[in-house]
């Protein structure tokens, strides 16, 4: 079954998405090997660590790079919209964690659920948002 994108600025965001999440699952893979084979010590700790980031951060320029592409305004509104849903859910959330946190109610150690996913959660709740709203569905 082939998918067409035919917006132009949706198809290279897909393309990007493509690229970035495949460089982070490849960036997280050998991460994890070397940390689990002890090969990881020092400096090479650290860029190991910190490699799977990366396309995380590729993944917040990709969608603003679309805002940027994204030549129809009706759909660059949308995905405005989708990304302030987004960032209210991300700082709603880690805010409220960060406060149990701080008064010993919850564990500390998120095991990488921090902003970013909540983000991305919040990414996918501002298209249903959208969609439930306007009866249309977001950018990405």
């Amino acid at each position: 079954m082939s998918v067409t994108i035919k917006n132009p600025a949706n198809r290279r965001y897909t393309i990007r998405l493509f690229a970035l999440m495949t460089a982070y699952v490849l960036f997280l893979i050998l991460a994890k090997w070397a940390f689990k084979r002890g090969l990881a010590e020092g400096s090479l700790a650290y860029v190991l660590a910190l490699l799977p980031a990366l396309p995380i951060i590729g993944v917040f320029w990709a969608v603003m790079r679309l805002l940027v592409e994204q030549t129809d305004e009706y759909l660059r509104m949308l995905m405005v919209r989708q990304c302030l849903f987004a960032t209210g859910f991300a700082l709603f959330i880690t805010t409220i964690r960060e406060w149990l946190q701080n008064f010993d109610l919850i564990a500390a150690g998120d095991h990488g659920f921090g902003a970013a996913f909540f983000w991305f959660a919040g990414l996918g709740l501002g298209a249903l948002y959208n969609r439930i709203t306007l009866g249309e569905g977001g950018c990405a």
